[in-house]
């Protein structure tokens, strides 16, 4: 008598949203806590400074000089771009680039909102890191140094724009890059356990959106300022005095100490 086959064992479902990144779980445990935390600090960090700092475009190219007359005044500041800006930043592009081509795209079997949206993250990634390298190149070891003449910050970044081309790339990288800060802050909370449950992290999401969409405001302003607020800017608003030409000084008579003439003296 043939003896009837074992029910199969009922399917696993998929584990939905994001999971919090937990020890043990492979040698990538620890690059991946790092490169999470480079997005936030000092990454992310920087990010919002250096828009905050576009937002003086708004104040016209004098305003715009002496904010980047200020920053390149700060004490070690060359030890400070490389340490906090420049190093950790190739290691969450590079990493983040080895994730992004080594992972596994699942929207087509897990197609829940989580899923696009890790794509989205990937996407927007690659754009923020071609744009980031080739504005870093352009705009700080290319064409007129801008840390010993911070008055030509303005028409540089003028001239460059004038392009259409450019400044599309402009355009779609702002939004791009504030978009991937903003769901790299809401991912960090998730996989740092910072906002446990699905409730916490609908109600950040919504701070991080509103965060985003003023962050990329505030750099497509900048944008707007910098081509059609301030059109023709001068090509140097703080023109370096030449070397070994000193300025007249202001002539001042000389005190008459001896026996002055005073008023109705007739001599």
């Amino acid at each position: 008598m043939a003896t009837a086959a074992p029910p199969a064992p009922p399917a696993t479902p998929p584990l939905k949203g994001v999971q919090p990144l937990r020890a043990g779980q492979g040698n990538s445990y620890l690059w991946h806590k790092l490169h999470s935390l480079s997005g936030i600090v000092p990454i992310g960090a920087f990010l919002v400074e250096h828009i905050i700092s576009n937002f003086e475009t708004l104040n016209g190219p004098l305003a715009y000089a002496q904010q980047v007359k200020f920053l390149n005044s700060l004490p070690l500041v060359r030890v400070l771009e490389w340490a906090f800006i420049f190093i950790p930043l190739a290691f969450h592009a590079l990493y983040g680039l080895f994730i992004a081509f080594r992972g596994r795209v699942s929207v087509n079997v897990y197609p829940w909102a989580s899923n696009w949206m890790y794509v989205s993250q990937r996407i927007t990634g690659v754009i923020a890191f071609l744009y980031i390298v080739q504005h870093v190149w352009r705009q700080r070891f290319s064409g007129i140094s801008l840390p010993e003449n911070p008055g030509a910050a303005f028409h540089k970044v003028q001239v460059e724009l004038s392009n259409p081309w450019m400044l599309a790339i402009y355009v779609i990288a702002m939004i791009a890059t504030t978009w991937h800060f903003a769901y790299g802050i809401w991912l960090f909370a998730a996989k740092w356990g910072i906002t446990p449950g699905d409730k916490a992290r609908k109600k950040f999401g919504y701070v991080c959106t509103v965060f985003g969409l003023a962050l990329c405001l505030m750099g497509l302003a900048s944008i707007y300022a910098v081509v059609w607020k301030y059109p023709n800017a001068p090509a140097n608003v703080m023109p370096a005095q030449p070397a070994g030409i000193d300025l007249p000084a202001p002539t001042v008579p000389p005190p008459n100490s001896t026996n002055p003439q005073q008023p109705g003296d007739v001599r």
